[in-house]
Formats: structure tokens, sequence, C-alpha cells
């Protein structure tokens, strides 16, 4: 069930940290993430055969740290070595590898979703962490997302109507769509704002010379610059 609006603002309005213009999607959160551990790794009678399964591991641009150096270790032991690397040291090494890319993300000061679920995940099994990695993450960091749009929309009542617009779009809209509002939709729609109220401060009866040319100067600029513009620049005129 998704979240109700009504909830989302209580969620939102909760939070303590101020939110960035730019949050981080789950697409980059995801990125930190490790390979997920294949099912099983599959042990056969031929010592050739267990070694080529080994050095593909190996080769696999895919495979993770720990993978590797046990990988490494089994192809230059003996071939009980293989067989235990197929059989049990495999799935250890890519659990090993798992957990360090959950610490990372955690590393990297997440959202209460994913920090719920990624704590979640290290405290579980070998399977929890497979599942995070693969699905739970990118769930959890639109949970973030949801909230994170949610207090752009509902937190500050001088929050702009194309702002609103589009955060109430990203809202109804997809994960992807979410992930986008926050990492350019939000900064493009607070500029379409932002040019209104240079608009308005122009449309003003007797402003002055000086303020007149600032706003202007500026009402083609950069998002950036439009924002200085309003939140600062106006006033030091």
């Amino acid at each position: 069930m998704k979240p109700t609006r009504a909830a989302l603002v209580l969620t939102a309005t909760a939070l303590a940290p101020v939110l960035l213009l730019s949050t981080p999607s789950f697409a980059a959160a995801a990125a930190a993430a490790a390979p997920t551990a294949p099912a099983a790794a599959t042990v056969v009678d031929s010592d050739t055969d267990n070694a080529v399964a080994i050095a593909r591991i190996l080769a696999d641009p895919a495979s993770g740290k720990a993978v590797k150096q046990e990988a490494q270790k089994a192809l230059d032991g003996t071939p009980a070595d293989r067989v235990a690397f197929l059989a049990t040291g495999f799935a250890k090494a890519q659990d090993e590898d798992n957990r360090v890319a959950i610490v990372r993300i955690l590393a990297g000061k997440p959202g209460r979703g994913v920090t719920r679920e990624a704590n979640a995940a290290l405290d579980g099994t070998p399977a929890d962490r497979v599942a995070f990695l693969a699905t739970g993450l990118a769930k959890a960091q639109d949970e973030d997302n949801r909230v994170a749009i949610a207090k752009v929309l509902f937190a500050n009542p001088a929050t702009g109507k194309a702002v609103k617009r589009e955060a109430d779009k990203a809202l109804d809209g997809t994960p992807a769509d979410r992930a986008a509002f926050l990492k350019t939709g939000l900064r493009l729609a607070q500029a379409e704002d932002d040019r209104v109220d240079v608009g308005r401060i122009l449309a003003r009866p007797g402003i002055s010379d000086a303020l007149r040319a600032a706003a202007r100067k500026v009402v083609d600029g950069t998002p950036e610059e439009l924002r200085y513009f309003i939140t600062v620049g106006q006033y030091q005129v």
C-alpha cells in the first residue's frame, strides 16, 4: 500500500535534517552495492572443470574483493580447496562482499528508510543481504525519496507553484520519476518559480534603478543565479 499524503506530511515535518536540493537517488545508492550471490556454485568430479568454474568467477568484473581473494586461493590450492570453495567458500565470500557493500551504503548517511533496511539486512541472514541489495535498497530509497518530496511540498509555506506542480507529479509517478525530481526536476522547477518572482520585482512600481538593472541581468540566468538573487541578491542591491 502506498503511503497516504497525510502520513507523508507527518513524516516529513518530523524529520530533523534539512533537505538539500540534491538528494541522492536510489540509483546512486545502488551503484555502490556489491553484486548479489548466486544460489549455489556447482561442484563436479573433474578438478579441471572446477578450476575453470573458479577462473570464470575470478574473471567476472562483478565479483567483489573477498570473492576474488578466495577464488585465487582456491585456484592456487589443491583439488580439495577448489571443491570447498565452490561448495561453501564462494557463498561465504560473496556474503562478506555484500556486508561490505551494505556498510558502505550506511557510511553515505542515507535516509531513514535505507538506514533501517540496511541495518536489518546486516543483522539478518545472507539471504536477507542478497534481498536487500537486489530489491530492498531500491524500495527503501524510494520511501526516502517520497518523504523528501513531501517535505519539499508541505514543510515550506513559501514553496512556489512550479515546485508544487512537479512535486505532485513525482509523488503520483514512478520511483524513477521521484529520483529524477530530486536530482534535476526540483532545481528546474525552483528556477521557474524564481524567474516568476524576478518578473514580479520588475513589475513593482518605484523600484530603484539598481534593483531593476540587477533583476534584468539575472532574469535569464542560471537556476543558481536566480536562487541567489531571490534569497540574497535583491536585498544587497
